[in-house]
């Protein structure tokens, strides 16, 4: 793939991410996507096959941003310091976006197959970084704990909820971290 082709995907996904945070997917159209990314509409097709196609391209993203590299042996002091360090030390409009996308409904089927799925593969990925044997149990507390880390990064990025949004970073890290251990780890 070219450069530009590159360049034009990069301003698409981005303009879509955007579109369907604030839009959501239902009320967004292929057309403002384009427009906003100011490229012709036809390349969406050709990009990314659909609306929908362009949609799981921006929640993939979501999954590999918020995902740690899979690693070979759990590993969950590694796991919890890259998800904290993503959550509270280096949140920006974009990763506030990403997480929007996770988080509103759709209204379409579809898009909301494909946002489970997403947060489906990632509390696995965080389950496997705790323990080789993910049990249902241990996936249910990996969940609670994407949910914990999601809602604090909406209250502190989103709806700016103080003393939480202005809170030190390292103090939100160390009460993070504390609940995430305890919760991942589980009953010893």
């Amino acid at each position: 793939m070219s450069k530009d082709a590159e360049a034009t995907r990069r301003l698409l996904v981005q303009a879509a991410r955007r579109r369907f945070a604030f839009d959501g997917y239902r009320a967004t159209t292929v057309r403002d996507i384009a427009a906003d990314a100011g490229v012709n509409v036809a390349l969406i097709n050709r990009y990314f096959v659909s609306k929908e196609g362009l949609f799981r391209e921006c929640l993939d993203r979501v999954a590999r941003d918020l995902s740690a590299e899979e690693r070979p042996v759990p590993d969950l002091e590694r796991s919890l310091a890259g998800m904290i360090e993503h959550a509270v030390r280096s949140p920006t409009d974009d990763d506030s976006l990403q997480l929007m996308l996770l988080l509103r409904s759709s209204g379409d089927d579809g898009a909301d197959a494909i946002r489970r799925e997403t947060l489906r593969r990632y509390a696995e990925r965080l389950a496997g970084a705790v323990r080789d044997e993910v049990t249902d149990d241990l996936l249910l507390r990996a969940e609670i704990a994407l949910a914990v880390v999601l809602g604090m990064t909406m209250l502190r990025t989103s709806t700016k909820v103080e003393p939480l949004a202005s809170a030190d970073h390292q103090a939100v890290s160390d009460a993070l971290t504390g609940v995430l251990r305890q919760l991942l780890a589980g009953p010893r």
